[in-house]
């Protein structure tokens, strides 16, 4: 751990907590995806992870090894950027937040209109949401990767949707801790 990770710590500590406690308090990191958490207690990776680092990349490697069926329904958990459920004031907190941080809140008609067109090309595409891990980036970033990954193929969409979302969920993670 370096002197940078030491200060971060959980709170309430996740080694301190009941499954059910556990899944209530972290349940969210993954959208929509408490199973992702609940796998982690009942495997022991939350018994001596009270650093957020290290509990997102155990929760993450639970992610990457689900089969290719469960990590799309993961995916899928994720709302549009931009997108319509945005617009309706339907995200979760954690997502509201992000892409608000992002100025996601801030488009243009154009730009917003450019996001529907993106979004829905890229589920075209895809068969699933555009996912990126926003903070730290802006919305005119946001428009460029959309372009470069609909390059893609469809297997390497889903790995970097996969590693994306596990992005997100270590900065939700470091989001909570103190």
């Amino acid at each position: 751990m370096t002197a940078m990770t030491e200060a971060l710590k959980l709170t309430p500590s996740p080694s301190s907590l009941t499954r059910e406690d556990f899944v209530a308090q972290f349940g969210d990191i993954f959208e929509h995806s408490p199973w992702i958490a609940a796998e982690a207690w009942d495997s022991g990776l939350t018994s001596t992870h009270d650093d957020p680092l290290v509990l997102a990349e155990s929760m993450a490697e639970i992610l990457r090894s689900a089969a290719s069926e469960r990590q799309m329904q993961v995916i899928c958990a994720h709302p549009d950027l931009a997108g319509k459920a945005a617009l309706a004031g339907e995200l979760t907190d954690d997502s509201t937040r992000e892409q608000a941080g992002v100025g996601l809140d801030q488009c243009t008609p154009e730009e917003l209109a450019r996001f529907e067109t993106l979004n829905n090309a890229y589920k075209e595409r895809f068969g699933f949401p555009f996912i990126m891990a926003v903070k730290g980036s802006n919305r005119f970033l946001i428009l460029d990767a959309f372009e470069v990954r609909l390059k893609n193929s469809i297997e390497e969409e889903q790995k970097t949707a996969v590693e994306q979302i596990n992005k997100i969920a270590r900065l939700r993670l470091v989001d909570r801790a103190e």
